[in-house]
């Protein structure tokens, strides 16, 4: 049996205001390909593209794309290995093949990738940091490798600063019992574009804890990717974002239970203020035939804090067999509460403060799951810079 969720096809078939959207099939149906001219550049017109601005992106659809317009550097853990390698190196690839144009030139482009092992049953003392700094505005290509061997554990995170045009490949393998983390930062200057593919595996009874947190850019499309590989595996999958004016953040997932009795959470928030901020999400789950004893569940929220902002969530569940332990989804964006905010005022609190209280409450379960302090201090320091920033606009403020 195949079914997609009435909720998901009602969004995913609807009319698109620049022209017909190409109706969505299932995800098992996608193309993807290690080849450049089997995917074509999009003209916004199909579904994996029909929320995206696809003329900011352009830069990054090109057949060729340089190297030179990020450095990327790595401060690992004493147990944890890096090295520098070449696309010829064996390793690569081995996460699964690029499902649209951004992910299949980011691919092709790259002539060096960085490579961060964990080794078989290391466990990490110390967070290895991974440093993704523009230096340039050229549209440059960009290649990670994070691999988890046999009964490892360890903490990664990746964080993108500065000013750039990149289109980024992330490999995530996480092996036999293995424990993984994995945070991806994105809080690059206002004028930043930047595509990320992540495309991951996870083997018998391993576990990868996927976060993805996005404040800055101009245009950030994250395209996460789970595929099981072994049965006993788990996924949990959360992300943050909070979108300013005229800044397009969006992000896909897919989580694609291929084996039996393996586990996913999936969990979204985003907060959006000022005119012209857009928020897509879109989170994919399909539950192949022979995968049963499945349990999964997605999650996103949404919170419009300004006129003028507009946020887009689309999730989707197929189920190919009735012998699971559990399938759902829920999705819902609203405004900010001005009941909630006058309850807090009526008692005394300033509105600068009400509005912080409210918007804390919204993201602090989801800030306090991540497990990594330094990441969770740079959040709420980052949710309160984006909060003056509303405050001005309300007040009239420069």
């Amino acid at each position: 049996m195949s079914l997609t969720t009435d909720h998901s096809r009602a969004v995913a078939d609807g009319a698109h205001s620049h022209g017909v959207v190409v109706p969505v099939g299932s995800r098992a149906e996608r193309l993807t390909s290690f080849q450049l001219e089997d995917i074509p550049v999009p003209t916004g017109r199909e579904e994996e593209w029909r929320f995206s601005p696809v003329s900011r992106l352009q830069p990054l659809f090109a057949d060729s794309l340089a190297e030179t317009g990020v450095t990327v550097t790595v401060d690992p853990a004493p147990e944890v290995k890096v090295e520098s390698v070449a696309r010829d190196d064996a390793r690569l690839g081995t996460t699964g093949k690029p499902g649209d144009r951004t992910a299949v030139t980011a691919w092709n482009a790259f002539t060096q990738a960085t490579v961060v092992t964990i080794p078989a049953e290391a466990v990490a003392s110390e967070v290895t940091a991974v440093r993704v700094v523009g230096v340039s505005k050229d549209a440059t290509a960009a290649h990670l490798l994070i691999h988890a061997e046999r009964f490892s554990e360890a903490v990664v995170v990746v964080d993108h600063h500065g000013d750039a045009t990149l289109n980024e490949t992330v490999e995530i393998v996480v092996d036999e019992g293995a424990h993984l983390t994995v945070v991806s930062v994105q809080d690059w200057e206002d004028g930043a574009v930047h595509a990320s593919s992540h495309r991951s595996t996870i083997a018998r009874d391993g576990r990868l804890k996927h976060v993805v947190v996005t404040f800055g850019g101009d245009v950030v499309r994250i395209t996460p990717d789970a595929t099981f590989t072994g049965e006993g595996a788990e996924v949990e999958m959360d992300g943050l974002y909070f979108a300013d004016t005229d800044q397009h953040q969006e992000h896909r997932l897919f989580v694609d239970h291929a084996q039996p009795r393996c586990k996913s959470r999936v969990t979204y928030k985003g907060a959006l203020q000022g005119v012209g901020a857009h928020t897509v999400w879109v989170g994919d789950v399909l539950i192949q035939h022979h995968a049963e004893g499945t349990d999964t569940y997605e999650l996103n929220r949404n919170l419009v804090l300004t006129d003028g902002a507009r946020a887009d969530s689309v999730p989707n569940l197929e189920i190919e067999t009735g012998e699971i332990e559990g399938a759902g989804h829920a999705s819902a964006t609203g405004r900010f509460d001005d009941e909630q905010l006058f309850y807090l005022m009526a008692r005394g609190i300033h509105e600068a403060d009400a509005r912080r209280l409210v918007v804390r409450g919204f993201f602090a379960e989801l800030i306090e799951q991540i497990g990594v302090p330094a990441v969770q201090d740079r959040l709420l320091a980052s949710i309160e810079a984006e909060l003056e920033k509303s405050m001005r606009a309300i007040t009239g403020q420069a």
